[in-house]
């Protein structure tokens, strides 16, 4: 039986011809910042969370997401996430501080049980619990092997629902397209007690190749294989959403999804009988700035469209046409091992990087990790051990291929000011390089600070990372020796601060590091909105679909590594290690 709660809303909302939109599991609503985000600041109607399991699941090595053409995406994520304990702290938070748009918890299992446990778990908080029968790049038991055998998904469904029967929230149960009948599949969900259905995740496995070397992108147990999803799909989700809608009646709730990105693919859901749109991939072809306006636009143009209105398009205008997550070739003309634990790669070609931008280096079979750009000419890269991947770095050679894609990010938008303090800690020293080629075309006074550990950034000819171009760029160059004193450098910030009222800080470096220096600089009259600090967030994908990168409201792969401490404080001041 249906909840009488928000959900209610969706029900029948076809038939209405009404325009409501959903985000979609594991894409951009992934942390609880960007549901908040959705939550606060869009016309999203439902939001729908990444799909938790019971322990946390780490998912694929990077690659796990692949653009093949413009807005046509392969994906092998894998089904990462914090697990129940984590996801659930989350999602309290997340109600405490209120949420007013329909909450969709997506979850994911092997057994009965184990689907019990979750929906048990979360159904205090949700709007709606979706089971994921879908993923067709999971592990054995998980996924698609559910949803492709129609006994086996009913009988979850039946089972969940007789060990839970107080449920209030909806249940739906997402689908794979990849069966020959998806319409049985769905009607034996509903007989056995589901509210909704949710379609299509995405097409295939299919392999995915990078084209200059011939190897394939995606890292997995699977060969590389991964799901379809993007404008590819649009076809195949229409047929299946207007299959499901034929075969379950217009009782229960569908929220169709699949290749959706335009005003038109909005209508055509709806008239397939879809009650609520779920949009994912085409989050990574919209600038994050551009996403409010993006989906007002396509809910207005939808609208008009269903009601035989004539509108003015401009949601299509905001979609980039071009392939942003693409390879290009380098070959590795220098490598030197500054510390055992520093590499610095030069590489031939450029990038016209700015501070604020990055780019990822990829390795096929081995990974791909993102990495500020230290030098465009020669193209340098500072990579410091950290794991599998740049283990795998380390032994690369001169003349070995390596690729980088992008630039992401943004760059820094600097004012003119007539005093600069850059300020860094170990080897985030890498990105002041480009800080200072910023600075250095105007009138601007450079002072730069390095804290290091002889161990760690001190090389054996014992001069400190790029020591020559600071001493050549920058006004004054100073390394501080950490000497017993983690963060000693710190010490140093009042001489180089007394008396210069127009100065602008520039922070890089671990984030407890620059935290501290922040609230130094503040305590010593330096306003919150002139400390610039550059947080380094991991990103699985740079194009704003994976959601890993928040930072407050704001995807850094969108809108730049360098933040002011001004917006953190206000925003995301956990990054801090401050309370909000």
């Amino acid at each position: 039986m249906l909840m009488d709660g928000k959900t209610a809303r969706l029900r029948g909302a076809h038939l209405r011809r009404e325009v409501i939109l959903s985000t979609v599991s594991g894409v951009a609503s992934t942390k609880k910042e960007m549901v908040s985000y959705f939550d606060r600041k869009t016309c999203i109607d439902v939001i729908t969370t990444k799909s938790f399991q019971l322990v946390p699941n780490p998912g694929n090595r990077e690659p796990v997401i692949c653009c093949v053409a413009p807005g046509d995406f392969g994906n092998s994520v894998g089904l990462r996430n914090p697990g129940l304990d984590v996801a659930l702290e989350d999602i309290r938070k997340l109600r405490e501080h209120g949420l007013e748009k329909i909450l969709n918890i997506s979850v994911s299992a092997s057994s009965p049980e184990d689907f019990i446990a979750l929906v048990k778990a979360f159904d205090p908080y949700a709007d709606s619990i979706e089971l994921n029968f879908s993923c067709p790049h999971a592990a054995a038991g998980y996924g698609a092997s559910i949803g492709c055998d129609q006994a086996v998904a009913s009988e979850y469904v039946r089972r969940i629902r007789e060990a839970y029967p107080e449920q209030e929230s909806a249940l739906f149960v997402k689908l794979t397209p990849n069966v020959e009948d998806i319409g049985s599949i769905a009607r034996a969900c509903i007989e056995a007690g589901a509210d909704g259905i949710v379609a299509i995740n995405t097409v295939g496995p299919k392999l995915y190749t990078e084209a200059h070397s011939g190897k394939p992108i995606l890292n997995n147990k699977l060969g590389g294989k991964g799901g379809a999803s993007g404008t590819w799909v649009r076809k195949t989700a229409l047929k299946a959403v207007k299959a499901i809608r034929k075969s379950i009646g217009d009782e229960a709730i569908i929220i169709g999804m699949g290749g959706v990105s335009r005003p038109e693919d909005v209508a055509a859901m709806v008239e397939a009988g879809a009650d609520a749109v779920g949009l994912g991939s085409v989050f990574g072809t919209v600038a994050q700035r551009d996403w409010p306006h993006y989906l007002d636009c396509l809910k207005a143009e939808a609208k008009d469209i269903l009601s035989g209105k004539p509108c003015t398009p401009e949601a299509e205008g905001l979609i980039r046409k071009e392939n942003r997550m693409a390879y290009v070739p380098h070959r590795i003309v220098k490598r030197t091992v500054h510390t055992p634990e520093m590499l610095i790669l030069e590489l031939d070609g450029q990038l016209d990087c700015k501070a604020g931008e990055f780019a990822f280096l990829f390795v096929p079979g081995l990974g791909e990790k993102p990495f500020s750009v230290a030098h465009n000419k020669p193209l340098t890269f500072l990579i410091r051990r950290r794991g599998f991947f740049t283990n795998a770095l380390f032994d690369l050679k001169e003349g070995d291929t390596i690729y980088t894609r992008g630039l992401y990010g943004a760059p820094l938008k600097m004012e003119k000011h007539s005093k600069a303090l850059l300020v860094a800690g170990g080897s985030g020293v890498a990105v002041l390089p480009l800080v200072c080629d910023q600075l250095a075309g105007g009138d601007c006074h450079i002072d730069v600070l390095v804290g290091t550990s002889a161990s760690s950034t001190v090389g054996c000819d014992g001069k400190a990372l790029f020591e020559d171009y600071f001493r050549s760029h920058a006004d004054s160059y100073e390394v501080i020796a950490d000497d017993g004193k983690v963060g000693r450098v710190l010490d140093h910030l009042d001489a180089h601060v007394a008396g210069k009222a127009d100065l602008v800080a520039y922070l890089v470096g671990p984030e407890i590091f620059m935290a501290i220096a922040a609230r130094r600089l503040i305590a010593l009259g330096v306003p919150a909105n002139r400390i610039l600090m550059s947080l380094e967030r991991s990103t699985l994908c740079g194009i704003g679909m994976c959601g890993e990168c928040v930072c407050g409201d704001r995807l850094t792969c969108q809108w730049g590594t360098f933040q002011s401490y001004e917006y953190i404080h206000r925003e995301a001041p956990e990054l801090l290690g401050e309370a909000r």
